[in-house]
């Protein structure tokens, strides 16, 4: 039959203080092991923008830029026209509740119209041609003729 073990108060003491000795030697290891100066830290960007280790050579000076090409924001692109009269099919119309849709047939876009807004008399699947007027949630139809 194995006895069992058992430590006395000084034996734990004496191998908590053996773990912290080799807790404090391998992190003194760790430190003085490490090369890296700060001159190893350091990045040059060379004349492409690419991020190198080697410092730039006096002979390679930068070229002069003119300051008034350099552009800080995004540039604008060309206003595409708009069109005012746009075609399409109406998709539903409500006579009783006074509203409808309207369906653009170049993209497939469908927009609200009221009744308000209609200059013929129409209904579902008649070809129209409308306008369109920004809403309150978003573009709607509005002065709706049948298309001639």
């Amino acid at each position: 039959m194995a006895k069992p073990i058992s430590f006395t108060k000084r034996d734990l003491e004496k191998k908590k203080q053996e773990k912290r000795l080799a807790k404090q030697q391998k992190k003194e290891e760790r430190k003085n092991s490490g090369t890296s100066s700060f001159e190893d830290m350091i990045a040059y960007v060379d004349e492409n923008g690419m991020i190198t280790d080697t410092p730039p050579t006096p002979d390679n000076k930068p070229q002069e830029v003119d300051l008034s090409t350099i552009e800080v924001s995004t540039p604008r692109r060309p206003e595409e026209p708009v069109e005012l009269v746009h075609e399409g099919r109406i998709e539903h119309f409500n006579v009783s509740k006074g509203y409808g849709f309207v369906k653009d047939l170049k993209n497939a876009e469908k927009y609200f119209f009221h009744i308000s807004g209609l200059i013929d008399s129409v209904i579902e699947n008649n070809i129209v041609t409308f306008e369109l007027e920004k809403g309150s949630r978003g573009m709607n139809a509005v002065k709706i003729k049948l298309k001639k």
